[in-house]
This record gives C-alpha cells, structure tokens and sequence, in this order.
C-alpha cells in the first residue's frame, strides 16, 4: 500500500509542477483536466504525509525515552508515543479507505428521473415532494439544477418530472437514491382521516458527455407536435415539443417544457445521452444492471428502499435499518445523514471484499 502511496505523491507533485508550466496554462482543456486529477489525489496525499509526519514524530519520541533519565520525562515520552500509535492506526485506516476503487462516475452530474407509482394522485403528490427535497439539497449543496421534462397533475403533483443536477461530486452523492420510496401519510382529499400509503421511483443517472455516447443521427427517429398545456390562443398552434426515439435501443424521450423547440430537442438529448450511456453501463455491468432493477423494481409498495411516514415524523432507510424522526427537514433537503450512512455503509462493504 505504502509503494503505491508514494508513486501518487510522486504523481501529485508532478502534477503541482505542470499546472505552473504556461504550456499547459495556455491549453485550458488540458489545464482543466490536470486540476481536476491533482485534486481528486489531494486528500490522499494530505493523509499519507500526515502518516509520515506522525511516524517521524514516534521515532522522535522513542528516542528520547531511550536516552533520557527524568522519571516524568520518560513518562511524558511513554503518554505521546501511545496518542502518536493510535493516530498513526487512525490515519492508516483512513489510507485504506481512500485508496479503495472509485467509481468513474462518481464526479458526474447526474440527472434523476421521478416518477408516480403505486397510489394514484396521492403518489404524484409525493413525487413533487421528492423533486422539492433533491432540488433543496442541491441548492444547500451550492449546485446547479435544470428541470428538463415533467408531465404535473391538476393538483401540483407529478406523474414525471426529469431534471439534471450539476455538481462536483452530485452523482457520488446521490446515487444511492435509486430505488422505490414509500410514504405513509393521511392524503388532503381523504375526510376519514385513513392512512395511505404510496410510491414513487426515483433513478439517479450519471450525465454522459457527448463524447462518452457516440449517437448516430440516422438511428434517431425525431418529431414534432403541439405542446400540450393550461390554455391560451398559443397552446396546440406551434409544435415547439420534442419527441425523440432511439430506434436500436426504443428508448423514448419527449420533452415539452420549453417554448422553444431548439431547447426541447437539447434537453431531450441530453436525458437521451444519460439513458443510452447506463443502459451501456449495465451491459458491461450486469451484476450492476441486477442491482439497480431490484432496485428500482415496479413502484410496488412492497419493494421500497425507503420509507416516509408522516404520522411518525419518520424516514426509514430499509437497507441499512438506519431510522431518523425528522422527516420535515429531510423533504426540505436535509439528506445528509442518509446520504452518509449509505455511503459509510458501501465503504464498509468495499472494504469487506478487499480482505
């Protein structure tokens, strides 16, 4: 571990030294790329030298309780040698998590994909909620959102909504949102005061650049129509949405959210992209592939990753029995703790399989 630790030192430094050379200064693409791989070794580097700075200071230590005479010296080299050890464990753990594989999509933006499932309005209902609270955790997280398709009901919620999430680190994050939510609640249209319960699927996908999936016009079948919308002389007269599909794969997208056809057309190729780059993904992947469906599964309230009950104040993450009673601050985008559990959790497991 130590040998390849030095070599990304090695390889940071050479990094430091070429982000200062005008050559590379004056190739932004290039220059760009080189600060983003030095900052990706930045915090390994941080801890590894942090290691090496406490081992220097045990030696140090060792040898003055080997040299000195002074009962309370001695005992003061004794105390520092065990807190400098213990650090040293602490940073060498530290070490083995941050040199466990990353995931190449791990800085990608991502766009995420909500859906209503089971339970009618009430479900599109909750769908809106779920694009509120990924929409406020993006705002506290000082990223960018861009909503590029959704399909509301008469009553505020959503049947879809698809937006984009721009970010450093967005899809490291939000990934582990995949899968079916369940919410529990009294609906506003329900006079008994009954619970029910409903569903919506949310699929977070890394966003492909344009070079990442290579897309053939001829294999794009594209069309025009009226945007559908709440009324006015304008509504159905000019064919400002986009439906586009995929003809090799059938993957279908529309989108109709912009006046302009020109942005439609962008904003659907742009879910187009992330589609067909997980749909390769999960091909090359298929225990990924097997993963995200059990997932995602069919908006069923009995396949849930996580559970929203509103007369409890709860949210239950089912895979990691983690439970926390503030569900208020978690729809308004207080996902953190969630967020780290889960990430925590998958550490653990990377961990596990490397032994």
């Amino acid at each position: 571990m130590f040998e390849k630790l030095a070599d990304i030192e090695a390889k940071y430094d050479d990094l430091t030294a070429k982000l200062a050379d005008p050559t590379v200064l004056a190739d932004h693409e290039r220059w760009k790329a080189m600060a983003k791989e030095r900052s990706r070794l930045e915090p390994i580097v941080e801890v590894y030298r942090d290691w090496r700075r406490t081992g220097r200071e045990i030696e140090g230590a060792e040898e003055l309780l080997e040299t000195e005479r002074d009962a309370d010296l001695r005992e003061m080299a004794q105390n520092e040698i065990e807190t400098l050890r213990a650090r040293r464990e602490e940073l060498e753990e530290r070490l083995t998590v941050l040199l466990l594989p990353r995931d190449p999509n791990d800085e990608k933006n991502v766009v995420v994909e909500i859906r209503a499932g089971t339970g009618g309005e009430e479900a599109a209902l909750f769908a809106a909620d779920l694009y509120r609270a990924y929409s406020r955790y993006a705002e506290r997280q000082g990223w960018r959102t861009e909503l590029l398709s959704s399909t509301p009901t008469d009553i505020g919620g959503f049947k879809e909504v698809i937006f984009v999430i721009e970010g450093e680190g967005a899809y490291s994050r939000l990934k582990y949102e995949s899968g079916v939510h369940r919410v529990q609640r009294v609906p506003e249209t329900e006079s008994g005061g009954r619970i029910h319960t409903s569903t919506a699927t949310v699929a977070v996908l890394p966003e492909a650049e344009e070079v990442e999936v290579e897309i053939s016009p001829k294999d794009l079948d594209i069309d025009t129509y009226g945007a559908g919308g709440p009324g006015g002389q304008h509504v159905n007269k000019t064919e400002s949405a986009v439906r586009i599909v995929h003809i090799p794969t059938g993957i279908t997208v529309t989108c109709q959210d912009e006046k302009s056809q020109h942005k439609n057309r962008e904003k659907a190729m742009r879910v187009l992209r992330a589609r067909l780059l997980a749909k390769a993904q999960e091909e090359q992947h298929e225990q990924v592939a097997r993963e995200r469906r059990s997932q995602v599964g069919t908006g069923d309230r009995s396949e849930r990753i996580r559970t929203y009950n509103f007369p409890q104040t709860r949210v239950t993450d089912h895979r990691i029995g983690l439970t926390t009673h503030r569900l208020p601050l978690v729809l308004d985008g207080d996902l953190d703790e969630l967020i780290d559990a889960l990430a925590t959790s998958a550490q653990a497991e990377q961990l596990r399989k490397a032994e």
